[in-house]
């Protein structure tokens, strides 16, 4: 692991040094308010839910396990993040326990969590919309608290937070893959403009409140998420040259290429605000592409699963439950080394993935418009 790790170090750092200066960016803000879904949730679903994650998952970083809500085996790409501005892990905004900050930002992220208006069978209530409405109540309340004039600085943004603060989106993902068990690719297709205007509205709704800087990821390659090989690639001719389904990832490149349009389109229509687009779908392509290159083993098998090689992966029982299958009691743990694998439990990724995801982020080379490669904290990661 230590090996892996200082890998990774030297890899951020030659990247600061050799990359090609592009248009300077500011990455220095008071405050991070993230909306999104499992990718940055930190727990929000489960406190929202009162769900409690059993082990293995949080086992890497988190102590206890059980305490970190993240549905990983340690830290989130949004942690690696937090970390590099020098900024604290953001608290879940339904999060009550534990004395929680929010000095820094609040979490709004929730697992299962939609663009599009949750319905009655949706996994998680707290859609994109939700989540918009819960920024605005606690901005509110955060505003009407200050105003009282106690001491609760201490533990709340102060108002200026909210217009210098960096407003984050990682999103979308569930609109497209819980889309395939009901409808056709094309109809997948041709819903994405619908999706996306509704992505606009909730970020305008920021806008009007104050936000200027917007950065938004596009969502990942769907096709290769172990859930997704497993249900819709039994048929090999579905699969592309990685194993990944074809479909889901032609998905996810016409949803990524039509949010980057949106994305231009609010940075020429909001001149005083900076709106960044970043450029997931392409490190984890590379990252499961070229996976031994980067020192891992395993690009799609899931770490935490039950069924062993190739995929370890059955939808009948998730990471850490135990069920009687086929009249035997069986468990879906954890693998001995999360470190070898990109995928943890057949949906989201591990900490090393996320780490190495969070390392090419940083670099400036996947966004637009990207950083200047004269970015100071790139060499103070502490990973």
């Amino acid at each position: 692991m230590a090996t892996k790790n200082s890998v990774l170090q030297i890899i951020v750092t030659l990247l600061a040094i050799f990359l090609p200066v592009g248009k300077s960016i500011k990455f220095n803000y008071p405050a991070v308010f993230n909306f999104g879904d499992s990718n940055s949730d930190t727990g929000e679903m489960t406190a929202g839910r009162g769900w409690q994650l059993p082990l293995p998952y949080g086992q890497t970083y988190f102590k206890p396990p059980s305490s970190s809500g993240r549905f990983s085996d340690g830290r989130l790409l949004i942690d690696f993040l937090m970390n590099a501005m020098e900024l604290p892990f953001l608290n879940a905004y339904l999060d009550s326990v534990g004395l929680p900050s929010f000095k820094k930002g609040c979490n709004f992220a929730a697992a299962g969590s939609t663009i599009l208006p949750a319905t009655a069978t949706s996994i998680c209530p707290f859609s994109f919309g939700i989540q918009v409405n819960q920024f605005l109540r606690f901005k509110a309340r955060v505003l009407e608290l200050l105003a009282k004039g106690k001491n609760f600085s201490k533990y709340l943004p102060t108002e200026d937070f909210f217009s210098k603060g960096l407003y984050m989106f990682d999103i979308g993902q569930n609109d497209l893959a819980g889309a395939f068990y009901s409808q056709t690719l094309d109809q997948i297709l041709a819903s994405i403009p619908t999706i996306l205007a509704e992505f606009e509205t909730g970020l305008k709704k920021l806008y009007d409140q104050g936000g200027r800087n917007f950065w938004i990821h596009n969502t990942g390659p769907l096709g290769c998420l172990t859930q997704n090989v497993a249900k819709f690639g039994t048929n090999p001719s579905r699969l592309d040259e990685r194993g990944c389904v074809s479909s889901h990832n032609e998905a996810a490149k016409l949803f990524n290429l039509q949010l980057h349009a949106l994305t231009k389109k609010l940075q020429g229509q909001y001149t005083d605000a900076k709106v960044v687009y970043v450029d997931i779908f392409s490190i984890k392509y590379e990252l499961i592409s070229n996976y031994s290159r980067y020192g891992f083993e395993q690009p799609i098998m899931a770490c935490c699963g039950y069924g062993g090689p190739p995929l370890n992966y059955d939808s009948q029982i998730t990471c850490g439950q135990t069920k009687t299958l086929n009249g035997t009691s069986v468990t879906a743990k954890g693998c001995s080394d999360s470190t070898d694998y990109v995928s943890w439990d057949g949906i989201h990724y591990t900490e090393a993935a996320n780490q190495f995801v969070s390392s090419k982020i940083l670099s400036g080379k996947y966004s637009d418009p990207p950083f200047s490669d004269k970015m100071p904290f790139l060499l103070k990661l502490k990973f």
